[in-house]
């Protein structure tokens, strides 16, 4: 608990977080980060957890819809990012029903319980935008 009253205290005013509570138990977050850089500002980064005796009931979907409504409808972002674990097929099959797509693998990107884990970067285009055009291959 006071790690989150910390971690709530120094909060940017541009980022935007969700919480999904049941009986009074935060259960899942979202947090939607916007560039701070002139040239990037049309970007925000995504990030988010569902606890897991909450995953595949909801509260996951709810939350990317909320996120998603808000940075499509009012922050004026083209492009989200995230990076997902490769074996979280949950959330990967999650972010591909939302409109995310695949845009590489990270190999060796973490370590968790003492071994190296793959990430994807994900990211996703506003719905009503014009086809972004692909450069550099």
């Amino acid at each position: 608990m006071e790690m989150w009253q910390d971690r709530l205290k120094q909060f940017n005013p541009d980022d935007t977080l969700l919480i999904a509570m049941y009986d009074g138990v935060v259960v899942g977050t979202a947090g939607l980060h916007l560039e701070k850089k002139s040239r990037r500002r049309h970007v925000a980064g995504l990030g988010m957890a569902v606890a897991d005796s909450f995953t595949g009931r909801g509260v996951g979907t709810a939350l990317l819809a909320e996120i998603l409504s808000l940075s499509d409808n009012w922050l004026n972002v083209l492009r989200i990012e995230l990076t997902v674990y490769c074996d979280n097929a949950a959330a990967v099959h999650l972010y591909n029903k939302f409109g995310f797509e695949i845009e590489g693998t990270m190999r060796a990107h973490s370590l968790r319980n003492g071994v190296f884990v793959d990430a994807y970067s994900m990211a996703r285009f506003h719905p009503k935008q014009p086809q972004i055009p692909r450069t550099g291959r």
